[in-house]
């Protein structure tokens, strides 16, 4: 379960975060599945490297995890920006895909827009005053980058991790910014729902399941494209207010034991 919360999605937020903590799935759905949740890498307890994220890094994340367990095949689910590690997990590694649910898909230009602007506000403050003061704005603020685009996408292991920060402050500037750069467009290149290329998608014989979302940084219009690109995907067409404890669980619970 890829959690949402964009560059904060920690366990928590399955249960604490807008519409998750009302449909409270991890209430229901381990009643029948088994439900694996992390960290993302670069979020709350998790570690984290200085490089150039793509999807395929996340991918390798939750397919490591299920790998540790010993788990061979899996239904997949993401949520927010989760749904994006998904998709590309199931072009990656469709064999061990039973499923892909993607709940509230991040996408639309707004999102894109939003997300590039948060890269380049960082950068701007790594440019006017450094990797160290990067570190020093951390510590006193404590926040994501989510919260605080100063801070960057590595905010969350510099708080936890003392040697990774002691790592990162010597990283040389033209190689950072160089990769920062890199890193953006790679998860923010398009302004529908990113992840994964549109004709691998076609290819994948994995069913889906996709609920929409409808604000700036969930546009429905991402949730309907990955519909239209998954040849097996069901589209639970209910606007955020249907969608509740008392239907959601029960929607996916639907859509699981079919599978």
């Amino acid at each position: 379960m890829y959690a949402p919360g964009g560059f904060d999605a920690t366990v928590e937020k399955w249960s604490t975060q807008g519409v998750y903590a009302r449909i409270k799935l991890l209430e229901h759905l381990p009643k029948k599945y088994r439900c694996i949740v992390f960290d993302r890498r670069e979020c709350g307890q998790s570690g984290g490297r200085v490089e150039r994220i793509t999807w395929a890094h996340y991918v390798a994340q939750g397919k490591g995890l299920l790998d540790h367990l010993n788990i061979k095949r899996a239904h997949i689910m993401g949520a927010c920006m989760g749904c994006c590690p998904v998709v590309a997990f199931g072009v990656a590694h469709p064999q061990a895909t039973l499923s892909m649910v993607l709940y509230w898909p991040v996408g639309g230009a707004k999102y894109r827009i939003k997300g590039q602007q948060r890269f380049a506000d960082h950068l701007a403050y790594v440019q006017q005053y450094g990797l160290q003061q990067v570190i020093a704005l951390v510590a006193k603020e404590n926040k994501s980058f989510n919260a605080d685009p100063r801070g960057g996408p590595w905010a969350s292991v510099i708080r936890s991790d003392v040697a990774f920060a002691e790592s990162y402050v010597k990283k040389d500037p033209q190689e950072y910014q160089n990769l920062v750069l890199g890193m953006c467009r790679a998860l923010f290149d398009r302004d529908t729902a990113p992840g994964a290329e549109p004709e691998d998608l076609f290819k994948l014989d994995i069913p889906a399941l996709i609920v929409p979302g409808r604000d700036e940084s969930h546009a429905t219009s991402a949730a309907r494209y990955l519909e239209e690109c998954l040849p097996r995907s069901e589209y639970w067409d209910v606007l955020p207010d249907g969608q509740t404890e008392e239907t959601a669980p029960a929607r996916l619970l639907q859509f699981l034991d079919r599978v």
